[in-house]
């Protein structure tokens, strides 16, 4: 078996963590489960500072240090928030409603960074990805073809691959 959790980034004013986010990020650290084998941000600094933040708060040492995979970064964020103003919605099925060929183009994109983060997996191994709403959301969609709920700031989904299946977890 092997296993990814996908984090999104605390409460943030702009790209940076508010004090509240940061609290927040240490907080959620307080409560992880070591040991991960891949640590991945998307490369936004309120990701990587979310990831950092629950590292301090684990107390946990990373000998593998943070990866940047853009690979989970949408470049069509303002598609996106138009997307999520007309649809009034902030789920995947929503914004299908309104501009489906985004949804299938990013969740393909998104599903095959979370497919190469599992084969870099060994069996047994864990990976902790940091990044953003709806587009860990296309990512899970992208790779189980499920559609989850939107994942609230510092919340998540651990995904479980064994063989060939994926389970999807909620993480408080």
């Amino acid at each position: 078996m092997k296993t990814v959790e996908l984090r999104r980034h605390t409460a943030s004013d702009g790209d940076r963590l508010t004090p509240e986010g940061i609290a927040a990020a240490v907080e959620i650290g307080s409560r992880l489960t070591a040991p991960y084998d891949l640590l991945i941000s998307s490369g936004a600094q309120r990701a990587t500072q979310t990831l950092a933040c629950f590292l301090a708060g684990s107390g946990l040492r990373s000998p593998a240090g943070v990866t940047v995979d853009e690979g989970f970064r949408s470049t069509m964020e303002e598609r996106w928030f138009s997307v999520a103003r007309e649809s009034g919605g902030r789920d995947i099925g929503a914004f299908q409603k309104t501009d489906k060929a985004l949804v299938e183009d990013e969740a393909r994109r998104f599903g095959g960074a979370l497919r190469r983060v599992f084969e870099a997996l060994g069996d047994g191994g864990r990976a902790l990805i940091v990044g953003h709403s709806p587009m860990h959301e296309a990512g899970v969609y992208g790779l189980t073809g499920q559609v989850i709920a939107p994942i609230p700031k510092g919340g998540g989904v651990r995904i479980v691959q064994d063989g060939r299946d994926f389970r999807i977890e909620p993480l408080t």
